[in-house]
């Protein structure tokens, strides 16, 4: 019997290996990654130092536990370079695979912005447990951190590193923490609560050059500022990993175009976690991870099934001010704001008066529950 062939050991890979196994102990799986394959939570990469865990710890199962967990054959540094769509086969170096079915569960990659100055190639990202086993020696025995981003992972990231008392400075582009996501009132307060565990931060402005000098980072703004430290971070985002769909002529849009049941516009493709492009959904979050992955592992077990989004509020791991938010759609809304001593309540309506977002902070971030009850499902 030819396998099911997963290429990916990030969350969403184990994830569909784990449901699948749950309907079918027996049908052969294999999994392909090009890294060690040990399974870790990559959400806690953000937060680890408050977690008080490094790269190792945060580790808990290596390749070779999980496989047997699992009962999964999983290669390990192996780079695909190519699917054969037609004969159903995964092109490695010199060897194939035949599958009977195959699932990317790729990831995706970090934005790099557009740098000058002769250490660009010094600016770190992290993206998995490997870059933050490199991050983490980088920055022992250093205390100056110049994050570049205001984002999720950027907030997080400084909130982490502050905490662990680094001297961090985060530089957006932005005006306030999160502007893409959450309305002004609500990203002030964060601002506020970050600034007071004495995180430097430097708004509506962005990274230009990075340059080495007298044995430190030199970074310059487009505002014609420069300032220094000792380990430069990038966190201004993601893009799904489409290359090898790309390659193998599968469609892809932002990211690998699949339907409600995750198929690709090839049969016995699937794409899942934060390559795939849902109905026009691109969900780098967990709760879509899940969900996928119950939902493909039926229809990898012969029951197709359609997958369905409900609201999904994202919680920002910022201990300095939580927040909770679903981002409204990039349409006409208007903010309603409510703010107490403990929390801010920001409910996004649409012309008709619909819930059509929120952003809630403090104490309200226990409101997030009840709201997106009140939201029409995502899909």
């Amino acid at each position: 019997m030819k396998p099911i062939v997963i290429i990916g050991s990030g969350m969403a890979g184990y994830s569909v290996a784990r449901e699948f196994r749950k309907l079918d102990a027996d049908t052969p799986l294999i999994m392909l990654t090009a890294n060690a394959g040990g399974a870790y939570s990559k959400p806690m990469l953000s937060n680890a130092f408050a977690k008080n865990k490094n790269a190792t710890t945060l580790l808990t199962a290596s390749s070779q536990n999980m496989a047997k967990q699992l009962n999964i054959d999983i290669f390990t540094g192996t780079d695909v370079s190519l699917l054969n769509t037609i004969t159903q086969e995964i092109i490695h170096g010199d060897e194939k695979i035949a599958y009977q079915k195959l699932v990317l569960a790729v990831g995706a990659n970090p934005f790099r912005p557009p740098l000058t100055g002769n250490a660009v190639n010094d600016v770190l990202t992290v993206n998995n447990i490997d870059d933050y086993a490199k991050f983490r020696n980088a920055i022992d025995e250093k205390k100056q951190i110049i994050i570049l981003g205001g984002g999720l992972i950027g907030s997080e990231f400084a909130n982490d590193l502050a905490h662990a008392q680094f001297e961090v400075t985060v530089v957006d582009r932005n005006a306030w923490p999160l502007g893409n996501l959450i309305p002004q009132i609500v990203g002030k307060k964060l601002h506020q609560s970050l600034v007071a565990l004495n995180i430097q931060w430097l708004a509506s402005t962005s990274v230009t050059s990075v340059d080495t000098y007298n044995g430190e980072y030199q970074v310059s703004l487009d505002n014609g500022k420069r300032i220094t430290g000792d380990v430069v971070l990038s966190a201004v985002g993601l893009k799904p990993n489409i290359t090898l769909a790309a390659k193998s002529g599968l469609q892809i849009n932002r990211g690998i175009v699949v339907d409600k049941t995750l198929k690709t516009s090839v049969d016995n493709i699937y794409a899942i976690g934060d390559c795939a492009e849902v109905e026009g959904f691109v969900l780098p979050f967990i709760m879509p991870i899940m969900r996928g992955a119950r939902v493909l592992a039926q229809t990898l077990a012969g029951n197709v099934t359609e997958i369905s989004y409900p609201t999904m509020p994202v919680l920002l791991k910022t201990p300095a001010y939580p927040i909770s938010v679903v981002a409204p759609p990039p349409t006409e809304g208007e903010w309603k704001i409510e703010e107490t001593e403990s929390g801010i309540k920001a409910l996004c309506y649409n012309p008709s008066d619909k819930l059509i977002g929120f952003a809630l902070g403090g104490s309200a971030t226990k409101e997030a529950g009840k709201l997106s009850a009140k939201m029409a499902p995502l899909l």
